[in-house]
């Protein structure tokens, strides 16, 4: 991910010396177990913790494994040569029964593991703003619009309230997938732990609070990374499905809610007046990306035999890309609805604006429920009226009320244009999220 979207966490998350580290962390942990096994000896398990800690992996040593790996075209190999160089003899025992990918799947595993903690801690942060909103405004009317034009009254909270039930759906699939990666894999060259007992693989998951993954070959099924990147998609589905509403509410036309617009921001280098939805555009964009990396994940889940690594060159790009691109939108889209501009007197304009189009159901349903007309001609009879409102601009209740085909009174097709009437139950909507 190009620095321009990355957080700071990410950032350091997903660096050249934060995966080393990540892999000395596995390399340590199937060390410690052997020791105690009398695999290795225990005081070299010891001086090379101590090293580690005294001199934790840093940028100078990802630099001298990129100088190993330009010759040995093999990176754990690059990675074991510089450890022995970094911390001396004893890091011969490091390694001891492993492949490369035992260390490097479940190094990314616990990497995944980190970003997938950062992301809820995001997602959670946005719930919270559209939660704070969706009080705020669960009295605040609004038009409802279906196919983009006006349907019902609804009111301007339940917007926040469908995103946030949407994203508590989110937060289960992210944890689901964060769950489906916390494994460990210490199964050798093609998972008969020829030369490391599954005992050390038992205990190490156990050490981390993980689970052993029950089977493997040389590598943890795709899978499990496909499902990941597929929670990180739908979560993108999501954040844009946020951030077209508001792109749609910002539209000079409606005008009902807009993104914050800071002090000096620019909206257009020609036209002065422009105030553009320029960060949930970003968003809507951030979310195509995110499937597509779900594309190239469920690609990498059929290799050939048990090991080939046309997966790899993908992951190093998608695993780091999705979880930093996911991060940073979710950041983007919590400001813009925690910071969002509401103009409430706008939406009551708008709603009246088709002079009374959008009670027309009620009508209906008074006609049939109160005056006995099939539903047939009563469907006729206000259909007749609003096609006229439509192309007059002429107000429904006028039509209807100078209509002797008509048979409700003045007081009934009052009570039908009650605005009260359409939002009576949003208090029972909102009891059962507890707000």
């Amino acid at each position: 991910m190009i620095d321009r979207y990355l957080t700071p966490e990410m950032k350091t998350l997903w660096s050249e010396a934060s995966k080393y580290r990540a892999w000395l962390r596995v390399e340590l942990a199937a060390m410690e177990a052997q020791a105690r096994h009398g695999e290795v000896p225990p005081e070299a398990f010891a001086a090379l913790t101590a090293r580690a800690a005294a001199d934790p992996l840093d940028d100078a040593f990802a630099v001298r494994v990129a100088e190993i790996e330009a010759v040995t075209r093999h990176d754990i190999v690059a990675f074991t040569r510089a450890l022995t160089e970094r911390y001396g003899e004893e890091a011969r025992f490091i390694h001891h029964g492993l492949t490369s990918t035992d260390v490097v799947d479940t190094a990314q595993n616990l990497l995944l593991d980190g970003a997938f903690g950062l992301i809820l801690a995001d997602v959670e942060a946005l719930r919270e703003v559209c939660r704070v909103q969706a009080v705020a405004h669960k009295h605040t009317p609004t038009v409802g619009r279906t196919h983009g034009i006006h349907a019902e009254p609804m009111t301007f909270g339940l917007k926040f309230l469908n995103w946030m039930a949407a994203l508590d759906r989110d937060l289960q699939r992210l944890r689901a997938a964060r769950e489906r990666v916390r494994v460990v894999m210490l199964s050798g060259s093609v998972g008969t732990y020829a030369h490391v007992s599954p005992q050390i693989e038992e205990e190490v998951a156990a050490a981390w609070g993980w689970q052993a993954a029950p089977v493997t070959n040389q590598t943890l099924a795709r899978d499990r990374h496909a499902e990941v990147l597929s929670a990180l998609a739908i979560l993108g589905t999501t954040l844009e499905r946020i951030a077209v509403e508001i792109r749609h509410l910002q539209r000079s036309e409606v005008r009902e809610a807009m993104e914050p617009f800071g002090k000096g921001q620019t909206g257009s280098s020609s036209m002065p007046h422009k105030k553009n939805p320029i960060l949930t555009e970003n968003v809507t964009g951030f979310a195509r990306l995110l499937r597509g990396y779900l594309a190239a994940g469920l690609e990498n889940v059929a290799l050939w035999h048990e090991r080939d690594i046309s997966h790899s060159s993908a992951e190093r790009i998608i695993l780091p890309d999705a979880t930093s691109a996911a991060s940073y939108a979710t950041r983007r889209l919590t400001g813009v609805v925690r910071d969002l501009v509401v103009f409430p007197e706008r939406m009551l304009r708008n709603l009246n604006d088709l002079g009374g189009l959008v009670f027309s159901q009620r009508v209906l349903h008074a006609l049939i429920d109160e005056k006995g007309m099939s539903r047939e001609a009563a469907y006729d009879l206000v259909q007749r009226h609003a096609l006229r409102s439509w192309e007059t601009g002429e107000g429904l209740r006028e039509l209807l009320g100078a209509d002797e085909a008509n048979p409700l009174s003045p007081d009934e097709l009052n009570a039908a244009f009650d605005l009260g009437w359409y939002l009576r139950h949003v208090d029972a909507i909102y009891a059962r999220f507890g707000l």
